[in-house]
């Protein structure tokens, strides 16, 4: 038995430096992450029939898993290539399946002058901004509640174009480009998005902006195709780390034209705030982030004055507990308040039928797990 077993460790020796090699000259990561939340959630205020409290199990991340991986081609450039999808762990039911590479999937080529990726991929927008949600945009009460346009300016585009710029101490840019495929002899819709990011030890801060052409969405409904509608958002945000501190904030402004409402010039705009700060002793990690959003809203055709402005703010308690750097125990606490004409959700599997003025709540706790 004894010269067996010495047999096996001498020809696993021998292959370990075979499979090395391999990996080296095909480098293919597979990763992913697992996360699951308990919550507890409900709705009420208003004159609106309350939604009352329910439970839910919720694959709020979504949970993904994704491959990606680089060859060298020669001459300084390297091609790369990411395929990834997400995938539930709280239930099958159908509907609720992800196609697969539903989400960040490319492939592309990179070198001293930076990268070009084709595919599916956020928006340079949607990349810079989120950098500022301490819940990373993973969670009920992250930004979508009521920053980037409550989840309109917070996209991961199809038959994208995009390029990156190299890393110039610190200063980094990105651009992209979403093909007017749906393009007919009315409409021509697309989006462009642009971000300036600098990083730099504890500082982090940039500026981003983004257009949708021929599209629209309007405060309650769904995005839609409309000849000669536009979207335009402007942000600025940062963020510091100060000791065992870090603060961010961010301020954004969208304008919107859509001449299919019946009045000629009749613009509107939208602001939102978001200011956060997270406190780190250890494993334990202690999250605030405070969103305001006024959002105003273009009256049906023919009629004046434009309804009230839609007022919402948003209060985030957070409570991590850090098991190691893949393993993570969370804790979260959301609280929206709505005026008569506001609809803030959850960001996360928001409250289905909610109505204006009611004010949803939430609590949950769940893990999440990176692999």
């Amino acid at each position: 038995m004894n010269k067996k077993l010495i047999a096996l460790a001498v020809a696993g020796a021998s292959l370990a430096p075979v499979v090395a090699s391999a990996q080296t000259a095909n480098p293919v990561t597979l990763y992913g992450r697992a996360m699951v939340m308990f919550e507890s959630v409900k709705a009420d205020g208003g004159s609106a029939t309350p939604l009352p409290s329910r439970n839910r199990v919720s694959d709020v991340g979504p949970s993904f898993i994704g491959v990606r991986g680089t060859e060298d081609v020669g001459g300084g450039l390297k091609a790369f290539f990411q395929a990834e999808f997400g995938f539930r762990l709280d239930d099958n039911v159908a509907g609720n399946q992800t196609p697969f590479s539903g989400r960040n999937s490319g492939v592309g080529l990179q070198g001293a002058f930076g990268s070009v990726l084709l595919g599916r991929w956020d928006t340079p927008w949607k990349v810079a901004t989120i950098q500022i949600d301490p819940y990373g945009d993973t969670s009920m009460g992250g930004l979508t509640t009521g920053i980037n346009d409550r989840g309109n300016f917070d996209r991961r585009e199809t038959n994208v174009v995009q390029y990156w710029t190299p890393n110039m101490s610190g200063f980094q840019g990105r651009a992209s480009y979403a093909a007017n495929e749906g393009r007919t002899a009315l409409v021509n819709p697309s989006s462009t998005s642009f971000s300036g990011t600098y990083t730099q030890g504890p500082f982090y801060a940039g500026i981003a902006w983004e257009r949708h052409k021929d599209q629209y969405k309007p405060y309650t409904g769904a995005v839609a195709v409309a000849a000669g509608a536009r979207e335009r958002g402007q942000a600025i945000f940062g963020s510091v780390k100060l000791g065992d501190f870090k603060l961010g904030a961010m301020a954004q402004k969208f304008k919107k034209d859509n001449p299919a409402n019946g009045i000629a010039s009749l613009s509107t705009e939208a602001r939102a705030q978001m200011f956060s700060a997270t406190y780190t002793a250890g494993k334990n990690v202690f999250i605030y982030s405070y969103i305001n959003n006024k959002d105003s809203t273009f009256a049906t055709a023919g009629t004046a004055p434009l309804p009230a402005e839609a007022v919402c703010k948003v209060n985030t308690l957070g409570y991590n507990y850090e098991f190691s750097r893949r393993t993570t125990f969370l804790a979260q606490y959301v609280q929206i308040k709505n005026n008569v004409t506001a609809l803030c959700n959850l960001a996360s599997n928001g409250l289905a039928g909610l109505s204006a003025d009611q004010d949803p709540r939430g609590f949950a706790v769940g893990f999440k797990h990176l692999f």
